[in-house]
């Protein structure tokens, strides 16, 4: 081959390899762009470690996946938490947990770095952030087992991608009016 068409092979061989350096380019940009997040293939049920909630609202802040599990952890004298897992990876966290009476807030949510910079509600009940929240239940809320202290709600997601603060502030409200409904907001009954 001659000097000429070595050069002319070159050339057009490095045109080939550039066009498909930038075809594959392409398309691992368009499939990391998230055109389409993933499918939710799995059914968010009505009650969450015992504590009804709506599916719906679950849902908004759940990455996609196939399966849904959940597991119920008492980490401590007095802390529930619901944690939710997306094809065995932990993504959301719902916690009851009591705190001493008088606490705000704004006091309590440090614990729970998610909602750092978050917004705080008008009645100062509720902070949340696009990842995170903490909500303080009603005064009435109390139980001799907890006497003093005040029950609080975090819902916390975890590493899933999510940052939607309007999700997040609707299921951390309708979570916490949940458990103050349920049995964590009053004594046992006798003989229980």
């Amino acid at each position: 081959m001659s000097a000429h068409g070595r050069l002319r092979h070159r050339r057009f061989t490095g045109r080939v390899i550039s066009l498909s350096a930038a075809v594959a380019l392409a398309a691992t940009l368009s499939a990391c762009s998230g055109d389409e997040p993933p499918e939710k293939a799995y059914t968010v049920p009505g009650s969450l470690c015992g504590i009804a909630v709506e599916p719906a609202l679950v849902k908004a802040v759940l990455p996609g996946g196939d399966s849904l599990t959940s597991a119920t952890q008492k980490p401590n004298g007095g802390t529930i938490r619901c944690n939710l897992y997306v094809d065995d990876k932990l993504v959301l966290s719902l916690a009851q947990a009591w705190w001493s009476e008088g606490k705000a807030t704004a006091a309590v949510s440090p614990a729970y770095p998610g909602t750092k910079g978050g917004t705080m509600s008008e009645d100062e009940r509720f902070i949340y952030s696009g990842q995170a929240g903490v909500g303080r239940t009603v005064p009435s809320c109390k139980t001799s087992e907890h006497p003093e202290q005040d029950l609080y709600i975090a819902v916390e997601t975890r590493d899933s991608g999510i940052d939607d603060p309007e999700a997040i502030e609707k299921l951390l409200t309708a979570y916490t009016k949940a458990v103050e409904g349920s049995a964590a907001c009053r004594e046992p009954a006798a003989g229980s």
